[in-house]
């Protein structure tokens, strides 16, 4: 009976959604602007304590390698989710030890385990206006000097920032350019693998899961910090000891139920909400119809190439994951525009704004900036379809590899300061390591493989796509048989040393020189490419100067229309500090669909198999069997929540951010959206955009009924 209310309660939630559901990637200064919204949606904190980063609860949200993190003890310690650390769990995994498949727990400080080459948490410290500096002067300029302008000033603040050793600084652009923001940030280099649960946990439902719902995944982990004793940033070191954060959050035992405010905070990667007209049919037209087929192409290749058990499949999981993942997400991308008539949305709204420029003789400055900007925007379309192969068939790893050492090599000539971004002293670590990473996600007949797909995809263009520097270096002109391209391909991967870690290591010392007279393959056809690659990058270095005149224009127009309207425009997402808040909601994306806003732990058993990826550990499922549930059971579905639902505004980089009730208590970890939502990166559609959390309820449950994490419970401030 309780099945039939909740579904009747859950349509009458679904039919309201869109008069509740609250667009909108807020930065965290302008939540004082909207104070009333948030009192009347739930917040019990102040949302005026929201806008200080350093402060709480802000200031206990971290970033990390392209998700996000909160501290959740005094000593450092970190939660994200399972697939953000999963690189780490990987990385010390062994056949005698497979922490993949048996999960990780250290029970003491002594046991935590280093994360992966590269992991880093970052502490926001501060934060300043540097829009002024940045932009003074630069409307006068050409474009290509207007690029090179606002570049060096952004890397010039940077190395200022950056002259406090310890720190990784960014001056992020807002609004297309319109504004900048310094941000100073606290490296920490010593970053520990606490606690993972097993993949048939965290894991849980693999790719076919993914996206969807209902969902069982324990999509949680945990970092520590660590910094040197005296405080500042350290690479590893056994003297080092935990961080010791200003603030961290306090994790709920009690939990929340459907209708509950929930606000999640974290780094979004990017979305496209203000891209116009021409990028959007470009988009759902051409590139991504045209990419789904490659990538399909390509998934099929690295499967026939790396067949499962080979050590070939073992570096290319992660590859073929992400693949994957990619994948589902244009499908449901194509899908979610189709549906929500994207295509017409944003057609209705260009001719809406048109309508009140047009009512306004003073707003006419808008209108020529907007139609210049239409016109890059196809330009810049037609650029993109036309260097689309070419741009593939540059992908092999060791190219890649060697077309960066030669890059590296030419921006040593100049001074580090006018040096390309990536290529400074401040980029070296990461450099070196993205070169040594390289040897465990590398395999000569798979690369190969992949080669001879792009390859086979670029011979088959017009002429008009086609490069003629690369043609004459490859030798391909006239070729048009597998069997003579096969023999190009092998003789690149038989002449080169390109694949061993020593040899790549010491060409980031080489000079141009020294690398134009190497005779490795790859090395010669990046050393006869590099003009050409500098032209197209000339190319759209003059298109980016362009935008940065027209771009903050159209979004002081999209800002003051919409200012009339009384809506607050929040500028689109580039892995800065966003807010975003609703409830606990479940929905209705499509006729005859109903998602509840819970699933529970009896939701594992009926989906498990006991083969991957619906394999729970035993002990799991024995307290599944038994409602062992302890403290951690809602009432009001009688059981324990596993995931919940929410109508909460994400997008990629959001995996691991905090989610957070009226009073700032951790109630989840933001880890996924459902595939109806996944269009949400360029429209926000509020009867079907719904995100996807792990409940804290199902956390403390499975480290204190089935890993025995105890040592982490106590460690924790849990409140109930």
């Amino acid at each position: 009976m309780r099945k039939i209310t909740t579904i009747a309660a859950l349509l009458t939630c679904a039919a309201s959604a869109p008069l509740t559901a609250k667009e909108g990637m807020f930065t965290p200064g302008q939540l004082p602007e909207i104070a009333d919204d948030l009192r009347a949606t739930g917040l019990e904190v102040s949302p005026e304590a929201l806008a200080d980063l350093t402060g709480f609860p802000m200031g206990a949200i971290v970033q990390l390698q392209g998700c996000s993190g909160s501290f959740v003890s005094d000593e450092g310690l970190v939660v994200t989710n399972h697939h953000c650390a999963r690189g780490s769990v990987q990385y010390n995994s062994t056949a005698e030890n497979n922490y993949l498949e048996n999960g990780f727990l250290a029970k003491t400080k002594g046991e935590e385990l280093p994360a992966a080459p590269g992991s880093r948490v970052y502490v926001t410290t501060e934060i300043s206006d540097v829009t002024a500096r940045v932009r003074d002067g630069i409307d006068t300029l050409s474009p290509n000097d207007r690029y090179d302008t606002v570049d060096q000033r952004v890397k010039d603040i940077t190395a200022e920032c950056e002259a406090d050793a310890g720190y990784r600084c960014l001056v992020a652009s807002f609004y297309g350019g319109k504004e900048y923001t310094l941000i100073k940030r606290l490296e920490v280099k010593d970053v520990r693998l606490v606690y993972a649960p097993a993949d048939s946990v965290g894991k849980y439902g693999g790719d076919i899961d993914n996206w969807m719902w209902p969902r069982h995944t324990g999509d949680w982990s945990f970092y520590r910090a660590y910094v040197a004793p005296d405080g500042s940033s350290a690479e590893y070191s056994e003297d080092n000891v935990p961080y010791r954060p200003d603030h961290h959050l306090k994790v709920s035992a009690a939990g929340l139920d459907d209708g509950d405010f929930v606000m999640a905070a974290g780094y979004p990667g990017s979305t496209n909400r203000y891209t116009r007209l021409g990028e959007v049919e470009n988009t759902f037209e051409w590139t991504y119809p045209t990419f789904v087929t490659l990538l399909n192409d390509w998934i099929h290749t690295i499967e026939a190439a790396a067949p499962e058990g080979s050590d070939a499949r073992v570096k290319y999981e992660s590859r073929l994951a992400g693949l994957n993942n990619y994948e589902k997400n244009l499908r449901g991308q194509i899908d979610g525009a189709r549906r929500v008539g994207l295509v017409d949305r944003r057609r209705e709204r260009e001719a809406a704004l048109n309508a009140w420029i047009a009512a306004d003789r003073s707003r006419g400055k808008y209108a020529k900036a907007i139609a210049a900007l239409d016109a890059l925007s196809q330009e810049s379309a037609t650029a993109d379809r036309s260097h689309f192969w070419y741009g593939n068939v540059t992908r092999p790893q060791l190219l890649a590899a060697a077309q960066r050492l030669y890059r590296l090599a030419k921006e040593k000539e100049k001074p580090n300061a006018e040096r390309e971004s990536g290529y400074q002293e401040r980029d070296m670590a990461f450099f070196r390591q993205g070169l040594q990473a390289l040897d465990r996600r590398y395999d000569a007949s798979v690369d190969k493989a992949e080669w001879l797909l792009f390859l086979n995809g670029y011979l088959a263009q017009p002429d008009a796509e086609r490069v003629a520097v690369f043609d004459k270096a490859l030798g391909l002109d006239g070729v048009d048989d597998a069997k003579q391209l096969a023999a190009i391909v092998d003789g690149y991967y038989a002449g080169t040393s390109l694949d061993e870690s020593d040899t790549r290591l010491a060409l980031m010392d080489a000079t141009p020189a020294e690398l134009e007279a190497s005779e490795d393959p790859f090395m010669q056809l990046a050393v006869a490419l590099y003009p050409y690659e500098r032209k197209l990058e000339d190319e759209e270095e003059q298109r980016a100067g362009r935008a940065l005149a027209l771009r903050p224009a159209y979004m002081d127009a999209i800002t003051q229309w919409q200012r009339s309207q009384g809506q607050a425009t929040y500028p689109d997402a580039n892995s800065t500090l966003r807010v975003t808040y609703g409830k606990v909601l479940g929905g209705s994306p499509r006729d005859g669909m109903a998602y509840l806003p819970f699933t529970t732990l009896e939701g594992i058993t009926e989906k498990d198999t006991g083969e991957d990826p619906f394999n729970a550990p035993k002990r799991e499922l024995e307290a599944i069997r038994a409602k062992d549930y302890g403290s951690y059971a809602l009432d009001s579905i009688g059981s324990v929540p596993v995931n919940f639902l929410s109508d909460l505004d994400s997008t990629g980089g959001n995996s691991g951010s905090a989610t957070l009730n009226a009073r700032a208590e951790l109630v989840g970890l933001l880890f996924d959206g459902t595939f109806e939502s996944v269009n949400s990166d360029w429209d926000f559609d509020p009867r079907t955009t719904r995100t996807i959390h792990v409940d804290t309820r199902y956390m403390l449950w499975v480290m204190d009924k089935v890993d025995g994490a105890q040592n982490l419970i106590e460690e924790m401030d849990v409140v109930r």
